[in-house]
């Protein structure tokens, strides 16, 4: 590649590039008169007086730059997304005028529109001008000279604007073709350059990218040097008024702005530039369903916003003056990610000439920004909690008056929601997740209503959704919903390396069956299909349908731990229970019994437990489907033993209503815990009680403590347990978003 020096009065030489320099192009050339559009003088005064092309004073050439393109890009990268424009063609002897957009490159078709005969070209241009001239392969040294570029099949010349132009055609370009006669064939070109950009936060600071900007704007790449906007579904309600998330309906006010994204439309055109030119913003229409687009109109609430995008609306005429100006858009997200929809959404903007009424409209150029939906993100344990959700029933005063205390020693807030909203449904685990959604430059947090839709199913609507809390569901409303549809099904683990792989957010874990059959249960196939389309935490399937609830929080939770993990895994055992039962036999108290305390519950003797040759059997097969998943976790979260923590815990199998053997816990399921940072809300499990103290709870407190954590034991035999359920089933929590931001990984 050569760049020139200015040596006036010489054509300029595009085989010579060290010899010459490009002279500007005169605002008259002779034979052709005045450039259209141009006033006769700047500003109303005088034109310049000229006989000849070399009477005027050329302020500085045009830059020239000769290059040989590059190896072509490999297979899968994304190429840079410049804005792209259209292909020029000239004619000799008949002056032709364009449109450059500032940012892109225009070709110029110098081949084809040469006279038949002539065999090289010279160029010349406005000093506002920037021609580059490529061959494809690279050209040689032309033997008949160096004055002139051989005109060639694989030439390429292409056009680019330092400024736009402040009237119509105030930039020329001039080839001039050599051949067999003596004076060169000649072909004008008159350029305005126009600035029209679509800007967004592209770089993901929260702030938009400079106007101008256009690199990799019609790109997405993930990881932190990634690039590509992205876009919130609005789908909290600011309004209280409105019954509905804020995305059901086409009203914006200033509060809906910051869950919104910012579009910013940056033009600079001569004054009469949209007499003969069109802007359109457009989305595909299989995308104009997951997208809303507003305008800022200026002026005073309520109709400074208008929808001029969204659903049945996928293009809209954009009415603007000509001039410097910016005009706003607010993009707001319809939809989640999901199995028909991969989150990535294109705002266009096109330019068309509408010059000729008698013919059809022409497209000059178009500029692109690719939005990726926020997804929906689970929170794990070992993040801090915020807030935690329970519902009063008749017969869990006590075991409020317990976790209340709790609450207040993990700093946390408390929200109990009433009988009468509840309907008496407690399983506050079930009805929903609470998650979150996040931009650059917002996070919101997010509550995932379950399908299963009993008392509690308006909880999440009535009491979650509001100012900056957002909602979503899936999965069918009525019928079809089994138990593996609630989400005491849905867990995720922490962070996790697997083999290299990095799930910085962890990963989705949900039970299913361990194979199809006529009995079997699983997760409703919408509500897979929602998690598996967030992409950020790659779900992992375990087997949850041997139990009789099917949850995976019957056998599983993570706490978090000062150890280089970060973590531990605890899985109920009842290997672990039987063992500790035997150590105590040994020790000579085969005597002490299980379910002190408890009121109307049959005592059990160590011994008699040990002895159950049934129950033995049970906890066998048990065993057997807890040790699949540990191999399953082990293997698909990078864990080793020592990672694990086995909690002692007995089961039976009692039958569902097929006549199928169902297992449920025997005694307070203490798996399944309510962690709240190092506090955690154990299940009271009434074992047998060895020197005063609860040998279960002694044996669990010796596990976890020297973790850093805190143990207290809840009481909920009666207010969950007897009902299938502890005390997870029974609580919820809302926890802290991830620090690391969903956009720097690479799924």
């Amino acid at each position: 590649m050569k760049e020139l020096t200015h040596l006036r009065g010489l054509p300029y030489s595009c085989q010579d590039a060290d010899r010459a320099d490009l002279p500007s192009v005169p605002n008259r050339v002779p034979g052709l008169g005045a450039a259209p559009g141009q006033r006769r003088g700047r500003e109303g005064g005088a034109e310049p007086q000229t006989t000849g092309a070399d009477s005027w004073p050329p302020p500085g050439a045009g830059q020239i730059k000769e290059a040989a393109p590059g190896p072509p890009a490999a297979a899968g990268t994304h190429q840079p997304a410049m804005a792209w424009g259209t292909v020029v063609h000239v004619a000799p002897g008949q002056p032709t005028q364009a449109v450059c957009v500032l940012g892109t490159e225009t070709q110029l078709d110098v081949y084809s529109s040469a006279p038949k005969g002539y065999t090289s070209f010279s160029i010349t241009a406005s000093p506002g001008v920037v021609v580059k001239v490529a061959h494809r392969p690279p050209a040689k040294k032309s033997p008949t000279g160096a004055s002139q570029w051989r005109l060639e099949p694989g030439l390429d010349v292409s056009l680019k604007l330092r400024a736009a132009s402040e009237s119509t055609g105030d930039q020329q370009v001039q080839i001039s073709y050599h051949g067999p006669a003596p004076t060169p064939a000649e072909a004008l070109l008159y350029l305005t350059g126009v600035e029209i950009s679509l800007s967004a936060d592209i770089s993901r600071t929260g702030k938009m990218k400079p106007t101008g900007s256009v690199k990799d704007k019609r790109a997405w790449t993930w990881g932190p040097r990634g690039q590509g906007a992205i876009l919130l579904v609005n789908c909290d309600r600011d309004n209280p008024n409105s019954s509905a998330v804020d995305y059901k309906d086409e009203q914006l006010d200033s509060h809906d702005l910051e869950d919104l994204s910012l579009v910013t439309l940056s033009t600079r055109t001569p004054g009469d530039f949209f007499s003969k030119h069109q802007l359109v913003l457009h989305v595909a229409k299989a995308e104009m369903d997951k997208v809303r687009v507003f305008q800022d109109n200026g002026g005073q609430q309520p109709s400074r916003y208008s929808a001029v995008l969204g659903p049945e609306r996928p293009s809209h005429l954009l009415e603007l003056p000509g001039g410097q100006r910016s005009t706003h858009f607010y993009v707001e997200g319809l939809a989640f990610p999901d199995a028909s929809f991969p989150g990535l959404v294109s705002l266009h903007l096109s330019l068309l000439d509408v010059s000729n009424p008698e013919l059809p409209q022409s497209l000059l150029f178009q500029d692109s920004v690719v939005f990726r939906v926020a997804p929906w993100i689970m929170t794990p344990n070992t993040q801090p909690p915020k807030e935690v959700y329970v519902c009063r029933v008749f017969e869990n005063e006590d075991f409020l008056t317990s976790l209340t205390a709790l609450a207040k020693k993990a700093n946390c807030k408390l929200t109990v929601c009433a009988q009468e909203e509840s309907v008496d449904d407690r399983w506050m685990q079930d009805e929903m997740e609470i998650g979150y959604t996040q931009a650059p430059h917002r996070t919101l947090p997010v509550v995932f209503d379950s399908p299963r839709n009993r008392g509690l199913k308006d909880f999440p609507i009535k009491c979650m959704l509001g100012p900056d809390f957002g909602y979503v569901t899936r999965g069918p409303q009525t019928g079809s919903v089994t138990d593996l549809d609630s989400f005491g099904n849905l867990e995720v683990s922490p962070p996790v390396t697997v083999r290299g792989k990095v799930y910085p957010l962890g990963r989705i874990l949900i039970g299913d069956s361990g194979y199809p059959s006529q009995e079997s249960q699983e997760m409703h196939r919408a509500l897979q299909d929602f998690l598996g389309a967030q992409q950020v935490q790659a779900p992992l399937r375990l087997y949850s349908d041997w139990l009789s609830v099917g949850h995976v929080d019957e056998f599983l939770s993570f706490v978090p731990a000062f150890c280089p993990q970060g973590f531990r895994l605890l899985l109920a055992s009842p290997r672990a229970c039987y063992q500790l039962f035997q150590e105590q036999l040994k020790e000579g108290h085969g005597e002490a019994l299980l379910f002190p305390g408890v009121k109307k519950k049959k005592q059990q003797k160590i011994k008699d437990i040990l002895s159950d040759k049934k129950l033995r059997e049970h906890n066998s097969y048990v065993e057997k489907c807890i040790d699949w998943n540990r191999a399953v976790l082990k293997r698909e979260l990078g864990l080793t033993e020592r990672d694990i923590v086995d909690i002692p815990q007995l089961f039976r199998l009692i039958k569902d209503s097929r006549g199928t053997p169902k297992a449920e816990a025997f005694f307070p399921n203490m798996v399944n815990m309510l962690v709240l940072g190092q506090h955690l809300g154990i299940p009271k499990p009434f074992g047998p009680v060895i020197n005063g103290r609860c040998c279960l709870e002694e044996k669990v407190r010796s596990l976890l403590e020297p973790l850093g954590l805190h143990c207290t034991f809840l009481d909920d035999y009666y207010a969950y347990h007897v009902r299938q359920g502890n005390v997870h089933c029974g609580t919820n929590v809302r926890r802290q978003p991830f620090s690391f931001k969903w956009w720097h990984m690479e799924p």
